[in-house]
């Protein structure tokens, strides 16, 4: 998230653009798409943003991240985040991915959570996001906690209000309720990386913090924190400027250190997208999150997900039609659009689809490919295919990297609705079908004509879609009070 802050906040005149982005890190990222020429999406870019949880790539380790030597050695994405520039219209938008969500090819071994793509690089996360979501990626960047770190101490430090006491004996974040806080670049982290934060309500019986009443959302929360922590973040970094070329060169070499940058983004077109989104107000911005269902597995552990024999822990699963429509939004297109080339879906009578019934479920294949038959798509066959659990995502399986055969996929997967993801597959694919359809546990195919769906297959196990946007809970940090002084944070007893 720091990115947008450095690339729409901290630029203020041309003579920084040189020193800024002719000597950056960069690393080869496999799979970006080309600039639009044509489409609905001529003249604007996707730049996706990665935050590592990889403490081995820290040059100091911290025990306040976990100690590499240790064991703690997992590469994971806590922060996956796209930014939609649109130069046309001069327009941003955020959108952010859970990284809980359970999707078809986070790993070229196959399904997994989405942070666990970062584990095989930024080409894995890229293609992931291009072929289970349809979201084309231009550039890519990432950094990591000590980044994260290295970025706000250069800004001098960030000031947020605690209006409740909180505490997340993971992240370490520890804070006392008071009106006004500075944090440094490790507490600033602590506030972003809290999935299990803890307050202290009106009521609450102890005044020891790992007492008190633990919030729902884990990810979903933090993501609804971490987007608030951007505009504090935006704003300190707006009043900070770049004016003097001495006094603020520990920022821009800040800057110039802490992010890596795909090897295609050439300093031409940074050094535009810089001059042309410095002024932008980050409260402008529309900042959204896929929404999500959180899933409970009836026979896991605790609930955990079990996927072909294999325990994934807690995991969510799409909400394709209000995914779509968040997405849709961000790229800022129309529902018939594909949002990979920016040109019209093709008619259904064109496109070809194979279903397979994942579940078991009586009828399921023949019932889904009527209605899909119903909705125009030549239906070549129907099979079945053993369950990969007990609870399953219906998946839109396509064989070929083509425009035109995922635009085909994107027109099957918007005919439908529910816990419903697409995902280039050649293997899945059966009786000569350019599209295969594996049935899961929770979805509707659309109702020819009508607004509403088929009558859907349901599940208890996966809940109700989380929002795109949600406002701050009582007890989240947010931005201080004009004209308030902030203070040293101040620890909770535990």
């Amino acid at each position: 998230m720091t990115l947008v802050v450095v690339l729409v906040a901290i630029l203020s005149g041309v003579g920084y653009v040189y020193y800024i982005t002719h000597d950056l890190k960069r690393t080869e990222v496999r799979g970006l798409t080309g600039t639009f020429t044509s489409g609905a999406e001529v003249g604007t870019e996707n730049i996706l943003m990665a935050g590592s949880t990889s403490r081995c790539a820290l040059k100091v380790q911290n025990p306040a991240f976990g100690l590499c030597s240790q064991g703690v050695n997992g590469v994971n994405s806590d922060v996956i985040m796209i930014m939609h520039v649109d130069s046309k219209h001069h327009r941003l938008a955020l959108l952010s991915i859970p990284r809980d969500l359970f999707v078809p090819n986070a790993r070229t071994t196959g399904a997994n959570k989405i942070d666990a793509a970062l584990y095989q690089g930024l080409s894995q996360l890229v293609a992931v996001i291009e072929e289970d979501f349809g979201i084309p990626i231009q550039h890519a960047v990432s950094l990591n906690f000590d980044q994260f770190a290295n970025i706000v101490n250069a800004l001098g430090g960030i000031n947020m209000s605690f209006p409740m006491s909180v505490f997340d004996a993971e992240s370490g974040l520890n804070v006392k309720a008071a009106p006004c806080v500075h944090l440094n670049g490790t507490q600033a982290l602590q506030v972003v990386r809290a999935r299990h934060l803890q307050y202290d309500a009106p009521g609450t019986p102890s005044e020891y913090a790992q007492y008190w009443p633990q919030e729902a959302q884990s990810d979903l929360a933090r993501i609804r924190r971490s987007h608030e922590f951007l505009r504090v973040l935006a704003s300190a970094a707006a009043k900070r400027g770049l004016g003097n070329p001495i006094s603020d060169l520990d920022l821009i070499n800040s800057v110039k250190a802490d992010i890596t940058f795909d090897q295609s983004w050439s300093v031409n077109d940074m050094a535009h997208l810089l001059l042309e989104f410095h002024s932008v107000n980050i409260n402008s911005v529309p900042q959204l999150t896929l929404p999500v269902a959180i899933v409970t597995d009836p026979n896991g552990p605790s609930g955990d997900l079990i996927y072909e024999g294999g325990n994934y822990g807690q995991v969510e699963f799409p909400a394709f039609g209000q995914d779509q429509s968040a997405i849709n939004e961000v790229l800022g297109v129309k529902a018939n659009v594909d949002t990979m080339t920016g040109k019209k879906l093709p008619a259904a009578s064109t496109v070809t689809v194979s279903v397979a019934n994942g579940t078991g479920a009586t009828n399921q294949a023949a019932d889904t490919a009527s209605a899909l038959g119903a909705l125009g798509f030549k239906t070549v066959g129907i099979t079945d295919t053993p369950p990969v659990g007990d609870v399953a995502e219906t998946v839109v399986y396509y064989g070929s990297r083509s425009p035109a055969v995922e635009a085909a996929a994107e027109k099957v997967v918007r005919s439908m609705s529910g816990s419903v993801m697409m995902a280039f597959n050649p293997a899945k694919i059966i009786d000569g079908a350019e599209i295969t359809v594996v049935t899961g546990t929770q979805f509707a195919v659309n109702a020819p004509g009508a607004t509403g769906t088929t009558a859907p297959t349901t599940s208890s196990a996966i809940a109700a879609p989380s929002p795109a946007s949600s406002d701050l809970k009582p007890w989240d940090p947010r931005s201080c009070a004009a004209g308030a002084t902030p203070t040293a944070p101040v620890a909770n007893p535990t």
